[in-house]
């Protein structure tokens, strides 16, 4: 749903709370998108570095949602490791991510490496993103994703199987039967197998970066323990895609990271 001007009744209602909540100004609560609200929305986007448009949509109602995290791991430290990364996409997405690690147990410094520097590997923009078309998931001139189509080992069914459980998130959730198992672990699984596009909330797509970090937790831990950070990519990609990425952050990250790592949310 996106709310904008003319949109009306108990969303714009919540909208224009949660903005005055924020302290910016909608003008009086009463469930109509007017010109106050649409300036209240413009302000907070710029305060928050989102596309400045007036329009509520995923990313701006998660904005006004977003947790209020205390941490040493800090944006100042965070965008060393993402050289090519705006850095106001950090700034908004981190505190999701370090929520989500620190609701999943996971947030000390070896997890938060690994979850930052998965980041970097699979979506170096630092932000939930949908697949790309490619050689590797498109057969010549075939539908976008027809290589997915009846790919078993990642519980497909046939088209348009391939093109609805696409790669998504900060992890890029891949197959119907990743979508079904992770999604389960945070109380998600038939939502997000019906409405796939989820996978792309922030919230929701931090916490499946940690759900399925936590999935294999114990053998991620030994591969970092061990300084063997191919086998800790392959534990969350299937093989070695993105490892020069991950090694890049990691190595950046390990100096930059504070060893006790300190979250806190309100």
């Amino acid at each position: 749903m996106v709310l904008k001007i003319g949109s009306s009744g108990p969303p714009v209602t919540a909208l224009q709370e949660r903005l005055q909540q924020r302290g910016f100004d909608p003008g009086d609560i009463n469930g109509q998108f007017n010109a106050s609200t649409d300036s209240a929305v413009r302000a907070f986007q710029e305060s928050v570095g989102l596309q400045v448009d007036g329009q509520a949509g995923p990313n701006t109602i998660a904005g006004l949602e977003m947790p209020s995290v205390t941490s040493n791991v800090t944006v100042d430290l965070v965008v060393p490791m993402f050289p090519e990364t705006p850095r106001v996409n950090i700034q908004f997405h981190l505190p999701f991510v370090l929520k989500a690690l620190l609701e999943s147990e996971l947030a000390d410094k070896s997890m938060v490496l690994m979850a930052l520097g998965t980041i970097r590997a699979e979506t170096a923009s630092f932000q939930p993103i949908d697949e790309f078309v490619s050689t590797f998931n498109t057969s010549p001139g075939g539908q976008p994703f027809d290589k997915y189509d009846n790919r078993h080992d990642l519980g497909n069914q046939g088209r348009p199987d391939g093109a609805l459980f696409k790669g998504r998130g900060f992890v890029q959730l891949t197959g119907r039967a990743n979508y079904q198992r992770i999604g389960a672990a945070i109380s998600m699984g038939d939502q997000l197998v019906q409405n796939p596009d989820l996978a792309n909330d922030p919230e929701i797509a931090a916490k499946l970066l940690a759900a399925f970090l936590k999935s294999n937790d114990d053998r991620i831990r030994d591969a970092l323990q061990a300084d063997d950070l191919a086998t800790a990519r392959k534990l969350v990609n299937g093989g070695s895609h993105g490892l020069a990425d991950f090694r890049d952050a990691l190595q950046r990250g390990r100096d930059l990271i504070p060893d006790n790592v300190q979250v806190q949310t309100a």
